[in-house]
């Protein structure tokens, strides 16, 4: 049955409006995943959407009728508001709202849940990286990855401990039989952020909403291939839930 959902985040940021407004606006693939917008009100928004407000570092919002590629959504819209903080800084609203058609409870909280681990990341972006290029690469793990534990599984497969936790180093298992270090940047039930010196890695329990577990990295390197990135991914993926 169809139903209306809104989504509502208000969050401060140690950012300028400036550097907020370029991250929502042309780097995406820094914190999200690479989106393009025509910059004046009218314009194409991804999707199939079209852009309803464009006002430089203070509003932009997108709506979309008919969601291209999504069977459960009707009608999807973002909306961003960006103010100047006294003192520095900017303060963000974040609205996403439309109507779901199909299976609302479990699209909600997906949606939900999914939000503010998006929302972090793009603070995370715009305390450690803003300014900087992103490689964009995403990969979903195969069937077994729907497991009711294939999250815990993915996480113990990269050698993340159990018990670490926000802000602590750990070494995990890079692709390719390496390892490296990183800083839990986040962790629940259902996410986990990584952040080395030139990338933050994003592990999505999907399966939670019956979906495959996933991950995506943002490679802000010189020269970081996303091709190169997917396809090593793949492999640990795979061989995980082999």
């Amino acid at each position: 049955m169809s139903k209306e959902f809104e989504i509502v985040r208000e969050f401060e940021v140690e950012a300028s409006p400036a550097e907020v407004w370029a991250a929502i606006t042309a780097g995406t693939a820094a914190w999200l995943w690479p989106l393009e917008y025509e910059h004046r009100e009218g314009g194409a928004a991804p999707f199939g959407g079209t852009v309803t407000a464009w006002q430089p570092e203070r509003r932009l919002t997108a709506r979309t009728e008919n969601v291209e590629g999504m069977d459960q959504q009707t009608v999807n819209q973002l909306d961003h508001v960006i103010e100047p903080r006294e003192g520095g800084g900017s303060w963000v609203r974040y609205v996403h709202s439309g109507i779901f058609v199909d299976d609302w409870e479990n699209q909600y909280d997906g949606a939900d849940k999914h939000t503010d681990f998006y929302l972090h990341t793009l603070r995370q972006y715009l305390l450690h990286f803003t300014g900087r290029a992103a490689t964009y690469a995403s990969v979903d793990g195969p069937a077994a990855a729907t497991a009711k534990d294939a999250f815990d599984a993915a996480v113990r497969g990269l050698g993340v401990p159990d018990d670490a936790a926000v802000g602590d180093t750990v070494t995990f298992a890079v692709p390719g039989g390496r390892s490296g270090d990183a800083v839990v940047d986040f962790r629940n039930a259902y996410f986990l952020g990584l952040r080395t010196d030139d990338a933050m890695y994003r592990l999505f329990g999907r399966n939670h909403w019956g979906a495959p577990v996933g991950i995506s990295v943002h490679d802000f390197a010189p020269g970081a291939d996303a091709k190169q990135i997917e396809s090593a991914w793949q492999s640990r993926l795979d061989g995980l839930f082999g």
